[in-house]
This record gives structure tokens, C-alpha cells and sequence, in this order.
């Protein structure tokens, strides 16, 4: 086979359906085969749009992503979604077409290093220039990007490699010397563990993405059945536990609700699983959690104790912990739990505390309402995928978060422009769903591009922008930290562009809602309509914030629920 036909082969072998790619000179080869491929190729606009829906594609799916792009530009723009994914631990495999091997260094054209550039934020990548190592090469890819803590991978393959012959052999088995990730965690530790949950007061479940990534709901739900400890899910878990249940006490943070941070910061034991206790969550370090011991378990030994030292270190996946703990709490460890006090306290704070938002003073929408409405018609089956922002904050708190899997955002790298293609990679990969994008008119403008790849491959997203004509997150900080100095976050938007006719243009239906009883004709229109893509521009006010926030830098405890109002701590310690 070519060096090309065996990528393509290999990649047939690894059950992939769906590539999402751009071609240019150095991959052109690789797309020669790829036009008889029972794969699907989904040609884009942007090689941005396509990491980030190789992204959507994985995380809908718990799939391996992939995408591809040409060398220099082409592998550049890959960049962006390459380090997102790093960040979320997203199992992705991005396939870059490299110049000849004889011209690699020379400055050749389209020549870049992207296999330097990506070092830093990928889980691996290798450079090919032999044909008969490419089958090996994505093998490895593929295994290294799904097992362990996922990744992204990058195979930047040249150009002569690909053109050239060589018989096909696919390898027996990995061979990779030094990477044996730890999944199964140590029984004295899970035993451990459940001595220290058995005699603690005032337990929390501190619940990371790596619980999603895990699949563990199940046994996440198990354990919380048998101990009754309650729950904080961080932005990268919103589902990992029903909203619902009354022990989940929300997502903590920054924008987390009161209950979720005061039960960290008042805890006397962390139970910290597939999490990695990012600033976001802990804001000023030395001052979070400051009663608590910690159990720490995440499948990357890199992270356990990298900001937060752990009491108990658990090193092993979070399904086969959460299992673990399920066997070991579900006899007499489990009756010596009593958190029940400790529970109708942080019930107590959830209630008197809740999420909502006080309405505009200029007759717009309140972008909160407009959220809560597409997940309360769309249901908790749905999937959103958030763009970043003050609307991915709302997204987070007022979705329906009842079921894992059903929630996509860049948290980690918090990147501009994920929300478009990320749905559009999602509705590839599911398309029997409805895939709503919940996107700010900011971040829309980075990537709707994308919108005329859904409109072309039958793609039907359904993309809410809500717009409020300003870079709304970055205007709150300058509304709070920087006396109402607007430097460069004021769109000035209004009707520039006009979002539903900009839909219309790249074969979509555009709707927009402006008013209460719009919202919601709006939504449901846009639910009836599943054979083209859906943009509903809904128009609020400009001044709404998140709340509650924790400013950056500072300590948790200095929670605001709203602007110059904090909540009684004091009356809440117990």
C-alpha cells in the first residue's frame, strides 16, 4: 500500500466513522484514498472548526475525535483545539500531512513544527517518516489518546511517507515502554479511604470530569445512596449527578453557588475524584478547604498533590474507586457515616440561597431566563454544548445537568469559539439527538462559520446566541474591578451582523426573540425544525451578571451572591 492508503486502512481498522478535516498540499495524498473510504469525511471551513468538532464528537461519544489538516496554516490552526482538548482531557487524534522529509528544516513551504509547537499540549505526538511505520504510529495514537487520562494525540505524517509504498502490517499488539497507566487502585487505599469517610463529620464529595470521562455515574450515585454525603459537581461534571437530587449541593467556584463552596470550604474531608483542584475552583489556594483532610483519586499520578497535598493519594480510575468505596461503605463503614446534620445544613444554605437573577431595567430579556427555558423545553436528554462566557456560567447553573455526557464547554483553556463546531461534532456523532448550542454573540463570531458545514452534511444544530451586544464576562470585570471603564467589550452589535439574516445566508433558518412571549415560540419553532440548522439570536440586557462570584485571587470565603452583598457565613459554620 501507499503510506496513504495504509493511514486510511488503519484507520478503517480502528472502527472510525467520522474525520473531520481540511485538505491541502502535504495530506492531499491521504485524501485520494479517503474518497473510497466507507469514512465520513466532513469538510470544513476552518481547521479550528475541525479539532473543536473532533472534540464535541468524542465527548458526546466517549469516542476517539478525529481530524486532519495539511501542514504549516493548516496544522497551526489545529493548535487552538489540540490545547483545549489537553486541557479537558479529551481523547482526540489529530492527523497533519508534513513536507517532503528531504525538506523538513529547510523552511520548505507550508513548513511548520508542528510536532514542537504541540509538545507542550499533547498527551503524545510522533513525527512519520517511513510509509511502514504509519499503521504503528496510529495504533499507538489511538491507544495513548483513550486509555489513562484521555488526550489529545498528533501524527504529523510527510509527505513522501504517504506517497510511497510498503507492505501493510498491523501491529499484534502496543508496545510502548513506560506508559502503563494505573487503573486499578490500590484495595488498602479504597480501604483506607472508607475509614476516613466513616469518621468524618462533615464530608463532601468533590466530583471532577474524570468521573464523566470514567463513565462512574452509577457509582457515583451508589456510594451517595449508601453514605448519604453530599455532592459538588465542578464545570467539566454538571450531570455526573441529577441537579435534582437534594444532595447535590451545584457547582462550586468562581461562579459556584453558595452551598457548593461553603461545603468545601467547610468540610473536614474531601473526597476528591477525577478532579484536580484547578483555581477556578479553589480560588486563593492557601485558603481553601482549610478544615479538611483530602482524598485525592485521579488516573494521573501527575496531579494527585500538584496544588492541593493529599492526606490519602489514590492513584487509579474513578469508576473502579467509586466500586471500591460502594463495597467497602456498604457494610458497617457505611452506618458509622453520619453526615445527616451536616446535609440539612448545606440543604439549609441550598435553600436559602438560591440560584436566580433579578430582571433588566431596560425591558430586554434576561439572557438566565432565555437559558432556563431552552433546557426546560429542550429536556434533560438534550445535549448543549456552552460557548465561553457569562452564558456558559448560566448554561452550567440553569440547564437541566440530570444525566452525564449531555454537557460540552472548554473549561480548562476557556476558548472562544468552541460552542459551533463542538455541537456540530456532537450531532455527528448523535444524530437522533437534539444538540443545542448556547453561544454569546462574541463568541459566535469566532467559529459560525461552521454553520455552512452543518447546512452542506445534513448537520441540524440548533445554535441560541444570546446576544447582549458586548464581550459580556470581560464587561462585568470592568464593571467591578475597573470603575465602568468599557475598554473594547462593546460590540456594538446591534444588528451588525444581523444574526438571522447571517444564518439565512449560510443555509440555515434564522429566528430571533426579543421579547417574554417570543422565547419561547422561538424555541419551540426552532424544536419542530430538524432538517437544517437553527440560529435563534435572542436579544438581553446587556448589565446581567453571574452570580455568585468569587473575584480571582481571593479567597472562597469572600463570596459574593451579588454586587457588595455576601452571604452569612458565620451563621453557617457549624
Amino acid at each position: 500500500m501507499t503510506g496513504a492508503q495504509a493511514l486510511v486502512a488503519s484507520l478503517e481498522r480502528l472502527g472510525v466513522e467520522v474525520v473531520f478535516g481540511l485538505p491541502g498540499g502535504a495530506i492531499l495524498p491521504a485524501y485520494d484514498p479517503l474518497y473510497d473510504s466507507k469514512i465520513r469525511h466532513i469538510l470544513v471551513r476552518h481547521e479550528q472548526g475541525a479539532g473543536h468538532a473532533a472534540e464535541g464528537y468524542a465527548t458526546a461519544t466517549g469516542r476517539v475525535g478525529v481530524c486532519i489538516a495539511t501542514s504549516g496554516p493548516g496544522a497551526t490552526n489545529l493548535v487552538t483545539p489540540i490545547a483545549d482538548a489537553y486541557m479537558d482531557s479529551v481523547p482526540m487524534v489529530a492527523i497533519t500531512g508534513q513536507v517532503n522529509s528531504t525538506s523538513i528544516g529547510t523552511d520548505a513551504f507550508q513548513e511548520a513544527d508542528i510536532r514542537g509547537i504541540t509538545m507542550p499540549i499533547t498527551k503524545h505526538n510522533f513525527l512519520v517518516t517511513r510509509t511502514e511505520d504509519i499503521p504503528k504510529a496510529v495504533k499507538e495514537a489511538f491507544h495513548l489518546a483513550e486509555t489513562g487520562r484521555p488526550g489529545p494525540v498528533l501524527v504529523d505524517i510527510a509527505k513522501d511517507a504517504l506517497v510511497k509504498s510498503a507492505p501493510f502490517v498491523w501491529p499484534s499488539g502496543i508496545d510502548l515502554p513506560g506508559y502503563k497507566p494505573t487503573i486499578k487502585p490500590h484495595a488498602r487505599q479504597i480501604k483506607q479511604a472508607a475509614k476516613m469517610i466513616a469518621a468524618a463529620k462533615r464530608p463532601v464529595l468533590y466530583i471532577g470530569g474524570g468521573v464523566v470521562k470514567a463513565r462512574a455515574a452509577k457509582e457515583l450515585a451508589e456510594l451517595v445512596e449508601a453514605t448519604g454525603i453530599p455532592v459538588v459537581t465542578t464545570l467539566m461534571a454538571r450531570g455526573a449527578f441529577p441537579d435534582s437530587h437534594e444532595l447535590n449541593m451545584g457547582m462550586p467556584g468562581m461562579h459556584g453557588t453558595v452551598a457548593a463552596v461553603g461545603a468545601l470550604q467547610q468540610a473536614d474531608l474531601l473526597i476528591a475524584v477525577g478532579t484536580r483542584f484547578d483555581d477556578r475552583v479553589t480560588g486563593k489556594l492557601d485558603s481553601f478547604a482549610p478544615l479538611a483532610k483530602v482524598i485525592h483519586c485521579d488516573v494521573d499520578p501527575a496531579e494527585i498533590s500538584k496544588n492541593r497535598v493529599a492526606d490519602l493519594p489514590v492513584v487509579g480510575d474513578a469508576k473502579a474507586f467509586l466500586r471500591g468505596l460502594v463495597g467497602e461503605m456498604s457494610g458497617s463503614d457505611a452506618e458509622k457515616v453520619d453526615c445527616k446534620a451536616w446535609a440539612k445544613r448545606l440543604t439549609g444554605m441550598k435553600a436559602k440561597y438560591p440560584l436566580g437573577w433579578e430582571e433588566s431595567n431596560d425591558g430586554k430579556l434576561s439572557p438566565q431566563y432565555v437559558i432556563k427555558r431552552i433546557g426546560e423545553l429542550s429536556g434533560p436528554d438534550a445535549v448543549f454544548a456552552a460557548g465561553v462566557g457569562q452564558h456558559q456560567m448560566w448554561s452550567a447553573h440553569f440547564l437541566p445537568h440530570e444525566k452525564p455526557g449531555k454537557w460540552l464547554n472548554s473549561g480548562g483553556a476557556g476558548t472562544m469559539g468552541y460552542c459551533v463546531p463542538a455541537a456540530m461534532g456532537a450531532k455527528a456523532a448523535l444524530p437522533d439527538a437534539v444538540v443545542w448550542g448556547i453561544d454569546g454573540d462574541g463568541c459566535f463570531q469566532m467559529t459560525n462559520q461552521e454553520l455552512v458545514t452543518c447546512a452542506l452534511n445534513n448537520i441540524p444544530v440548533k445554535i441560541a446566541v444570546i446576544n447582549n451586544n458586548v464581550l459580556g464576562m470581560v464587561r462585568q470585570w470592568q464593571t467591578l474591578l475597573y470603575n465602568e471603564r468599557y475598554s473594547n467589550t462593546d460590540l456594538h452589535s446591534e444588528r451588525v451582523p444581523d444574526f438571522p439574516k447571517l444564518a439565512e445566508a449560510m443555509g440555515c433558518v434564522g429566528l430571533r426573540a426579543e421579547t417574554v412571549e417570543e422565547v419561547d415560540e422561538m424555541i419551540n419553532k426552532a424544536l419542530e425544525i430538524n432538517d437544517r440548522p437553527v440560529v435563534v439570536e435572542f436579544v438581553v440586557h446587556k448589565d446581567a451578571m453571574v452570580w455568585p462570584m468569587v473575584h480571582a485571587g481571593t479567597s472562597n470565603d469572600d463570596i459574593q451572591v451579588a454586587r457588595d452583598m455576601a452571604p452569612e457565613w458565620e451563621e453557617e459554620v457549624l
